[in-house]
């Protein structure tokens, strides 16, 4: 029965990636010379294929997602190193103020 069910699920992932690269080039196909006016700059439109024009937003995504993503991970990199340095020089400051006390030299009892 579980083996049954095993065959179910992994025909059902097989039929809906099929159906998938198909309408995938159905789309290729379909739009490879279908013109589309884009508005780049003032006072001047350009004809581009479809797909070109589909093709240029998800790469522009792409390169847009991971440039947000390294500016987040330097953001926090530049934080962190902040953080270190704020904690070396409270560790600085207590070492030169146990090192100040330990000079201090406590004075004789005035009873002896």
């Amino acid at each position: 029965m579980n083996s049954l069910w095993l065959k179910i699920k992994v025909w059902t992932k097989v039929t809906v990636f099929s159906l998938l690269v198909l309408y995938g080039l159905l789309l290729v196909f379909n739009n490879s010379g279908e013109p589309v006016k884009v508005w780049i700059w003032f006072g001047k439109t350009y004809e581009i294929p479809a797909l070109l024009l589909i093709v240029s937003c998800v790469l522009i995504g792409i390169l847009g997602t991971l440039l947000v993503r390294t500016v987040m991970k330097t953001v926090r990199q530049l934080r962190e190193i902040r953080d270190h340095g704020q904690a070396d020089k409270e560790a600085r400051e207590m070492a030169d103020m146990k090192s100040k006390a330990a000079m201090l030299q406590t004075r004789p009892d005035a009873t002896e």
